[in-house]
């Protein structure tokens, strides 16, 4: 098996799309090409834990948080992002990351949380909109299902759990071929008028040029009338954040309880205790403060995340009790949700998870 055997799947569940403006997800270092003997998961990727695998003689490693952010001008040891992409290079082990993109996907990151926690009829805190596109193309009757099924073949027409959907208008179209043209209906120099059927898929924007290419080659004219709009439709299972509700509301008390035991962790940073019980609860691994006004308009009891700053607990205004958990606390289940997806598709191939705590944070108490 290649390495993009493994990538392209990941790719698949949550895609390189989906990822924040900001972020480095993908193959690091690599080839793509290269056969993979084992692969070793962990949150982040460190020296220590690409030693790890050489050790267990892992050549990919797939962490959530990408080693490289920005650029590297240099590659001199000087940094620990440095030392650790020039090992990975001389030890032929190659990096993945899968960060915001696996947090912005219903089954992701959030999700996992609120599975954790025992919430139901979990939903994307902040639908994400613009990223759905709509095609509409002008195919006469005898090839329309040869041009559907093209379409759906390169991955349009997916809704949710529905695949294959598509509205089909009948009409007529018309039109004259000039000299030069070689028509695949009528003659050069006379108006034809041809039955046709509008075919309107909907796609995520990312499959884009795959779904065009598709549908001209299965199209018979030479000129292809279609046309795409990009929409404003809010995608329900993509997006930031997670938010559900509790089977029974329970005192704030006994669920920060609850939620220091679900979660392992040892310290819970929150802003006042209201009185009232908690329901509804949101969450965002990582640092996900930025969610706070949607949580309150979702009508959450609790926002849980990481990374608050001293004055952003401020912003609660006792309309929501802030749990900041911690960075790594928020997220250290992701390792267990990408090997549980890995394994579900590669039944017989051997995925690892660290046992390094790269947790840079260590409390005294």
């Amino acid at each position: 098996m290649k390495i993009k055997d493994i990538t392209s799947y990941l790719e698949s569940v949550a895609p390189l799309a989906y990822q924040e403006s900001y972020d480095n997800s993908g193959l690091i270092v690599g080839n793509p090409d290269d056969e993979v003997n084992k692969v070793l998961i962990s949150l982040d990727c460190t020296e220590e834990v690409v030693d790890e695998a050489i050790r267990k003689g892992c050549n990919l490693i797939i962490s959530h948080h990408p080693i490289v952010f920005k650029g590297l001008k240099r590659f001199n040891n000087r940094t620990y992002v440095e030392r650790t992409v020039i090992k990975a290079i001389k030890n032929d082990i190659a990096l993945y990351a899968i960060h915001t993109n696996l947090d912005n996907v219903l089954g992701g990151v959030n999700t996992k949380i609120a599975e954790k926690l025992g919430l139901l009829n979990a939903a994307i805190l902040s639908p994400k909109s613009g990223i759905m596109k709509k095609l509409a193309v002008y195919v006469p009757r005898a090839n329309v299902e040869d041009v559907r099924q093209a379409l759906f073949e390169a991955g349009a027409g997916s809704i949710g759990d529905y695949d294959q959907c598509s509205y089909n208008t009948a009409g007529y179209g018309t039109f004259r071929p000039l000299a030069g043209a070689n028509p695949a209906i009528g003659e050069v120099g006379t108006q034809e008028r041809v039955e046709e059927t509008k075919i309107e898929v909907v796609f995520p924007q990312h499959i884009e040029r795959k779904v065009v290419v598709s549908m001209l080659a299965a199209h018979p004219y030479e000129e292809v009338a279609y046309n795409i709009v990009t929409l404003d439709n809010k995608l329900q299972y993509v997006g930031a954040g997670v938010i559900g509700n509790l089977e029974t509301a329970v005192d704030a008390q006994d669920f920060l309880a609850y939620l220091k035991q679900k979660l392992n962790l040892k310290v819970i940073r929150h802003t006042k205790l209201l009185n009232k019980k908690i329901s509804r609860v949101a969450v965002c691994g990582g640092a996900g403060g930025f969610l706070l006004g949607e949580a309150k308009r979702s009508g959450a009891d609790i926002f849980i995340t990481a990374d608050y700053k001293y004055h952003e607990f401020f912003d609660a205004e006792d309309d929501i009790i802030i749990a900041d958990i911690g960075h790594f606390e928020s997220e250290q289940f992701t390792q267990e949700l990408l090997l549980d997806i890995i394994r579900k598709k590669f039944v017989n191939f051997a995925v690892l998870l660290t046992e390094i705590d790269t947790n840079p944070i260590k409390y005294y108490s």
